[in-house]
């Protein structure tokens, strides 16, 4: 197994990365690192964001560079204010033992004289946005003169953003330049146009299948009007109450409105975007990084800067214009191998989108219900009683209080004590979802056209049981030969869950499913009653048909819905119900 101590570094490198913990590379790390080491030659690395790219070209950087020069030998281009900073912190870190050594960035969005400051100040390395760097170029304040080792990170986004003449206007300036290291996380024309023009004979490595996904998250849409995205974002954020994520939109405008008609409404959550100064950005993701925030409402440029490997959920409040960057804004949860949940809103128009990313990122995706308000309120509730029985109060806490706390309710009988206390957690969710509409867009897919009408079924399984949309997909496929896309509206609740089938499958589907086991555990499958809201996916008290669906007979013709060849489901994820331990909502209208 290669580790990092197998790596010919510098002593002081070598020490530097024991103490920060690092161990074994990434993929990236383990391909890249021992060529820029022996070989320093021209290279390009595709691997998506997060998987230690900064490692992978700043340990062989300052393995590099020598500390008794007082010039710039290295440059590091990023994209984003955040990941410059980001950049020069973790390189900081590496580089804690070689005295001498100094890393300074420069980025837009603050005074440009302490930059002109520090760049005056003989730094080895600078770490910079684009447009930053030709300000201080054309005030003569750097010379680039003798840059030797030039890093382009995030070569994709940068061009995306339109940095395409000053890069080629930096490079030009850098005369003495011997390598380049370009990373992306995708290999587009424009990047290869770089590459032709500004690099040698260089290497090519690639740590994934281009365009893909990671398997750990679960790709879930719904389907709503589109004057509705709001209120569905409101839904999805109340039935997720331990969600830790990041709310994506596709222009500043509209993380403004969209973040500041939340706060209003009492959501944990900011906006990050690029009219924002600096400091306010900062603010803002120091916030989030220590989970004083839930969410953060950003655009795709002001979330480059986002390093953070616990987050729960995506959620695309509009669906970006280019698919490819629905891989970029998905891969911001399941990192470090943990699950996660990427949510989008879309209108019945869009499904067509949906069908081009899921051939993109060659994964199916989920489509779920809205939920309806009395699943919202079931979901919450189950969250506070859990939060409950995992609490542990603080020892001085029972000692001081505990004679006043039991004189106060000792003729209070123990149910009525635990109807007071729920009810006043969760009266303002259950005032605000009395009369909640169904967001759920009247869409009925050419799949379930085939039988004639669509078939809801319960099943006796649910979160509880460990599952989610995509493990309940599994086990019923793989216990009935049928192909996943039959598969729809999943509903995964806490005890139970709800899926759709066409009419003439729903039979054969029970029938099969019926007689089988999960976790020792028999399964129980119905159709679930069309007349009491199951279309919401449940919540409350329902009554389900207790004889199987009528109708022909399904005789698993494998034409119409049997398993294709290299069918099923894989990845793993977790529910969109969210996660016991992050904080409720707290404000006017929001339960605490």
């Amino acid at each position: 197994m290669t580790t990092f101590s197998s790596f010919s570094l510098r002593e002081e490198l070598t020490q530097a990365i024991s103490d920060l913990g690092f161990e074994t590379p990434t993929p990236i790390q383990q391909k890249v690192i021992p060529t820029l080491l022996s070989d320093p030659i021209d290279i390009i690395g595709l691997a998506q964001t997060g998987t230690g790219k900064t490692a992978a070209f700043g340990l062989p950087l300052l393995h590099h560079v020598d500390v008794a020069q007082k010039h710039v030998q290295a440059l590091v281009l990023s994209p984003t204010r955040e990941l410059c900073m980001q950049i020069q912190e973790e390189m900081s870190k590496y580089g804690s033992y070689m005295r001498g050594l100094r890393i300074t960035a420069v980025y837009g969005g603050v005074p440009i004289g302490g930059q002109i400051r520090e760049v005056k100040s003989h730094p080895q390395v600078i770490v910079a946005t684009p447009g930053r760097l030709i300000d201080l170029l054309e005030r003569k304040a750097i010379s680039l003169d003798d840059v030797q080792y030039v890093v382009l990170d995030e070569a994709d986004e940068m061009l995306n953003m339109g940095f395409r003449e000053d890069i080629d206007l930096i490079l030009k300036n850098t005369p003495a330049r011997e390598h380049t290291w370009l990373f992306s996380a995708t290999m587009s024309n424009d990047v290869r146009g770089i590459a032709k023009r500004f690099m040698k004979d260089w290497k090519e490595f690639s740590v994934a299948t281009a365009n893909t996904t990671n398997e750990n998250i679960d790709h879930q849409y719904y389907v709503t009007q589109h004057h509705n995205r709001f209120e569905t974002l409101q839904r999805l954020l109340d039935f997720t109450p331990g969600i830790y994520g990041i709310i994506f939109t596709r222009t500043k405008q509209d993380c403004q409105e969209i973040a500041e008609k939340l706060m209003k409404m009492g959501y944990h959550v900011s906006p990050l975007h690029g009219d924002m100064d600096q400091k306010m950005r900062s603010k803002v993701l120091e916030r989030f990084k220590n989970k004083t925030l839930q969410c953060i409402v950003a655009t795709d440029v002001a979330a480059r800067g986002i390093d953070v490997n616990d987050i729960t959920h995506v959620i695309n409040y509009e669906l970006p214009d280019d698919p490819e960057v629905y891989t970029h804004r998905s891969g911001r949860t399941a990192r470090a191998g943990k699950s996660g949940i990427c949510m989008s809103i879309v209108s019945p128009k869009q499904i067509s989108n949906i069908r081009q990313i899921e051939k993109l990122v060659k994964q199916k995706f989920h489509k779920s219900d809205i939920p309806d308000g009395a699943e919202v309120v079931r979901k919450r509730l189950f969250f506070y009683l859990e939060q409950i029985a995992t609490a542990q109060p603080r020892a001085d806490f029972a000692r001081l209080y505990y004679d006043s706390i039991h004189e106060q309710f000792a003729d209070v009988d123990k149910d009525e004590l635990i109807r007071k206390l729920i009810w006043l957690q969760l009266r303002d969710t259950i005032d605000a979802y009395q009369d909640a509409n169904d967001l759920n867009a009247g869409y009925e897919s050419k799949d379930r056209g085939r039988g004639g009408r669509s078939a809801r079924l319960f099943i006796n399984l649910g979160e509880k049981d460990g599952l989610n949309t995509q493990k309940l997909i599994q086990f019923i496929t793989e216990s009935v030969d049928i192909d996943s896309n039959v598969i729809e509206r999943v509903t995964v609740r806490d005890l139970s869950s709800f899926f759709n089938v066409p009419g003439d499958a729903a039979e054969y589907i029970v029938e099969h499913l019926s007689s089988k086991k999960f976790k020792g555990r028999k399964v129980r499958l119905e159709e679930a009653d069309q007349n009491r809201g199951a279309h919401g996916g449940g919540g409350g008290n329902r009554d389900f048909q207790k004889s199987r669906p009528s109708g022909p007979r399904y005789s698993g013709d494998v034409r119409a819905y049997g398993r294709r060849e290299g069918g099923g489901h894989s990845g793993g994820g977790h529910s969109g119900g969210g996660r016991p331990g992050g904080g409720g909502y707290k404000g006017k209208r929001r339960d605490a």
